[in-house]
């Protein structure tokens, strides 16, 4: 392995993924010396692939999906957000060479909704649709933002009501299916389903975003996912995707890793500037 500080994120798929040049341009604003790889890695030889990243010196690694539980158990030690979110997207060497697993995604999404966006989340109600290893990810940070409550909608209803009661020690958080939101309406909606991957929407009725609400979809692609476009048809303030959340969850895992925290804006803006022509 190079003399260069060695990271990287793993995933399957990976060839899509924006990381390597986002850390990329952390490096270069920082004056970091890194390299930042994208390696396809399935589940089967992430342990494997993972012990050999780190027995040759590798600093830290990403991992998106479908290996963010596999590093959540991977992991020597884990903050409490990891803990709580049961999910690692972030692995860090420490300096005895024992591995920290932590999850950036939430504080990623907080940051990106309330300093890069102005939407504000205390007093404000909150549904979360799905209940898989994304919206684990973005409950805790959320609920530390003191909303008046978090309501969590699935499909298979005991997922949503699982994942409602390991959270309800950190707020007001319910579970429910779809059938049960009839006659409600809420302040943010937040898409953590897969169903943008297929440009497809979960189960929605007119109705559910409030006056001056906004709609934020986990998801991110060049077009408009298919839960933005429903956001700006139900007159939403804002109907946004997740590429402002991937910058900014990147963002902390370099801190971690360097101890130096990037300018967010000037990626975001670069960003979103190349998927617009």
């Amino acid at each position: 392995m190079s003399n260069i500080d060695q990271y990287a994120v793993y995933g399957s798929p990976i060839k899509h993924s924006k990381s390597p040049r986002i850390h990329s341009l952390f490096a270069q604003q920082t004056g970091q010396t890194l390299e930042y790889n994208a390696v396809l890695v399935p589940a089967e030889q992430f342990t494997q692939q993972t012990g050999n990243f780190f027995e040759q010196a590798g600093r830290g690694l990403n991992c998106t999906v479908p290996l963010k539980e596999l590093a959540w158990e991977y992991a020597d030690q884990l903050t409490e957000r990891a803990t709580l979110s049961k999910a690692v997207n972030t692995l860090i060497r420490q300096e005895d060479g024992s591995i920290l697993g932590d999850n950036t995604d939430g504080i990623g999404l907080v940051t990106d909704l309330i300093h890069n966006h102005g939407i504000e989340l205390a007093q404000k109600s909150i549904l979360i649709l799905g209940a898989g290893g994304a919206s684990r990810g973005i409950i805790g940070p959320l609920l530390d933002q003191s909303p008046t409550q978090i309501t969590v909608v699935n499909r298979t209803v005991s997922k949503a009501l699982t994942l409602a009661e390991e959270f309800s020690h950190k707020g007001n958080i319910t579970g429910c299916a779809y059938a049960d939101l009839s006659g409600l309406s809420f302040d943010m909606i937040i898409n953590a389903t897969s169903a943008s991957l297929s440009d497809d929407l979960p189960p929605l009725t007119e109705g559910l975003l409030a006056n001056q609400g906004s709609c934020y979809d986990l998801a991110y692609s060049n077009q408009p996912t298919a839960f933005v476009r429903w956001g700006n048809q139900q007159a939403a303030a804002k109907s946004l995707d997740g590429l402002g959340m991937l910058v900014e969850q990147a963002a902390e895992a370099f801190y971690l890793w360097r101890a130096v925290r990037p300018n967010t804006q000037e990626v975001i803006q670069l960003l979103e500037s190349e998927r617009s022509t």
